[in-house]
């Protein structure tokens, strides 16, 4: 279990264009060989190549878990079916005139907190998909609640402008202890620069010592 410093494109905001579970690491097409073989042997975990709307910023167009897959409404048949070849998992377009599904939806195996923004009908195609109970709730002044925290089965990595109130409310909502932190010398946004699972965490590699002891006490990693 670890932490490992990495960068994507040549950048620390390796969380805009990888998505990551327990079992599976999506890369962007093209990235080198050498690279994603990397990158998932860090995470100890399978790699698959694709798209959304033949973007390669997944991170904001993708929400998952270990159950399932949701994808921004504007992914085409064939990259819904690569993800699902790939990973097993069921995988759906979020119905939602929102795209920025990975900024709107987070999630483990217990758990998943979606922005105000999503209606009724968004919250139980998490709930349905993911197989999890939801709680919508903004972090801090924001809805981008994706933005906002990394969420595995062993903990959470939560925006630290936060009361102690509020971090508990996120850990209850997804069973774990969640702790404050930021990435990448001061951004408050973790998930620009994570990308974790249960067991071990990429982190963009401008992250200072003192908030790699953060994120390791957040993910227990």
């Amino acid at each position: 279990m670890g932490l490992f410093l990495v960068e994507v494109y040549r950048t620390p905001n390796i969380g805009i264009f990888l998505r990551a579970n327990d079992n599976h690491l999506l890369i962007p097409k093209g990235v080198a060989e050498s690279k994603s073989q990397k990158l998932a042997g860090d995470l100890q975990v399978s790699r698959g190549y694709i798209s959304i709307a033949g973007s390669r910023l997944l991170g904001p167009l993708i929400a998952m878990n270990n159950n399932g897959v949701l994808v921004a409404r504007i992914a085409e048949d064939y990259e819904i079916a690569e993800i699902a070849s790939q990973t097993g998992l069921n995988v759906e377009r979020l119905a939602s005139k929102y795209t920025a599904v990975g900024n709107l939806v987070v999630a483990n195996d217990r758990g998943a907190l979606i922005s105000p923004i999503l209606d009724a009908e968004g919250a139980r195609q998490v709930k349905d998909l993911m197989g999890v109970e939801v709680e919508s709730m903004p972090i801090g002044e924001y809805i981008q609640v994706g933005s906002m925290v990394v969420a595995t089965n062993s903990g959470v990595a939560v925006y630290p402008n936060l009361s102690d109130e509020e971090i508990e409310r996120v850990g209850r909502v997804f069973g774990v202890e969640a702790y404050p932190t930021s990435v990448n010398g001061g951004v408050p946004f973790v998930s620009s620069g994570l990308v974790a699972n249960s067991r071990n965490a990429l982190v963009g590699d401008l992250t200072t010592g003192p908030e790699l002891q953060f994120l390791t006490r957040a993910l227990k990693v």
